[in-house]
């Protein structure tokens, strides 16, 4: 069982000076997940988030991995291709001055032992610290051992549906970690937690050395319904504030997912609504 102390610890190591704030900014790391432009291929999404303004990522599987193919041929890709492929991908992060920060890749209990594996080479060869995962909570008890030997943390994300074998609550998160390794951590998303009912402002504070990356959104708690920045009642700007004055180096990913306009737009104003936040 590892101690909060040991995972700050590798947490903290992990993060690039290249992440590190800017002399006179908020210290607050403000990035995308690439999820935000599932509307565009993976060279659109970088423009987008260029355009954005944003220079800080976790890439979405579905930017990398081919459309349309069964469940089975899927498997047969993900265990069989070229980490050259990968490697493209960073050196265009890297072309475009954005720092990739951790690869998703949704571990789930269908997943065989090869195709768990390969997530850590695919992070490995992307150049990510980390992964992040709409995973089962069983899964964390297969994912642990490929995390401890990679030395890579993986971050379980909830959403707000609570359901069996799903993140959602607090405990699914310590349920998952509970006899684990440093190596399994939790990415809160805080746009679900609140919808499920709960607080990420105190969740932050007390367990944020088990925090990876967190996803933000804005929701209306009552019908879980999500909403541009501003307009729903997750308490954004009151998580971005722990951030900034406790100094934590978690990045605060934009997940663009209400129903808006114009993408690359909507990402913006939801950029700006944070940055207002902590000016």
């Amino acid at each position: 069982m590892h101690t909060r102390r040991q995972f700050t610890s590798i947490a903290l190591a992990a993060i690039p000076v290249s992440a590190a704030a800017k002399p006179g900014s908020t210290g607050v790391i403000i990035g995308a997940q690439t999820y935000s432009f599932r509307d565009r291929g993976l060279s659109g999404a970088i423009q987008g988030m260029k355009e954005a303004g944003l220079d800080y990522a976790e890439v979405w599987s579905g930017h990398i991995e081919p459309k349309d193919l069964s469940r089975e041929e899927l498997r047969k890709w993900r265990t069989s291709v070229s980490m050259g492929e990968f490697k493209k991908v960073r050196r265009q992060f890297e072309a475009a001055g954005i720092q990739l920060y951790a690869y998703n890749y949704s571990f789930r209990d269908d997943f065989s032992e090869e195709e768990i594996a390969r997530g850590f080479e695919m992070a490995k060869a992307l150049g990510a610290k980390r992964l992040t995962a709409s995973a089962n909570v069983s899964t964390a008890k297969r994912v642990d051992p490929f995390a401890s030997k990679a030395k890579i943390v993986v971050g379980m994300h909830n959403h707000s549906r609570i359901r069996q074998n799903e993140f959602a609550r607090p405990e699914d998160f310590f349920d998952a970690m509970k006899g684990m390794s440093r190596y399994i951590g939790i990415n809160l998303d805080i746009g679900h937690f609140w919808g499920a009912g709960y607080d990420p402002v105190s969740f932050l504070k007390e367990h944020h050395s088990k925090i990876v990356t967190l996803h933000v959104k804005d929701k209306k708690r009552q019908g879980d319904v999500n909403m541009p920045f501003g307009q729903g009642d997750t308490p954004i700007c009151e998580v971005l504030r722990v951030l900034r004055d406790q100094k934590l180096r978690i990045p605060a990913m934009i997940e663009y997912e209400y129903k808006g306009s114009d993408t690359i737009e909507e990402v913006k104003k939801s950029f700006d609504f944070m940055k207002r936040c902590i000016a």
